[in-house]
């Protein structure tokens, strides 16, 4: 079970989509609250399949972020149990040259998970 408050209500979405669209519009606007609460480790062994999944997901994101605002990444983001085996694209309309450019180009918070996001596709606005 994911014991964070606003990761777990992000995780109940019925939509992965919205979900990661909160968490974008969270991490934007730089919710102080929100972040945080990032501090206080997620107990990963307590955590289903589908949690761990989610999770290795927004900690890429939030990895991702939270170097770009200067703001010390919690460690346990970087366990590995929030790590992929095999290459996860989030946009499933890709062709194999975009998967080839997405893996040597993504920042490392994403290339250490296996977690690849088109860097266009999470900007906001």
């Amino acid at each position: 079970m994911i014991g964070n408050k606003y990761l777990k209500s992000l995780f109940e979405y019925p939509d992965e989509d919205t979900s990661l669209n909160q968490l974008l519009e969270l991490l934007k606007s730089k919710d102080t609250e929100f972040i945080g609460s990032l501090r206080e480790p997620v107990d990963l062994d307590q955590c289903d399949d589908k949690e761990l999944e989610y999770l290795t997901k927004v900690t890429a994101l939030m990895d991702y972020y939270l170097q770009i605002y200067d703001i010390e990444v919690p460690s346990w983001f970087r366990d590995e149990k929030l790590m992929f085996d095999k290459p996860y694209y989030h946009s499933k309309r890709i062709s194999d040259f975009e998967r080839l450019r997405l893996q040597y180009t993504s920042p490392a918070p994403f290339r250490t998970r296996n977690v690849f996001f088109d860097l266009n596709g999470i900007e906001r606005v």
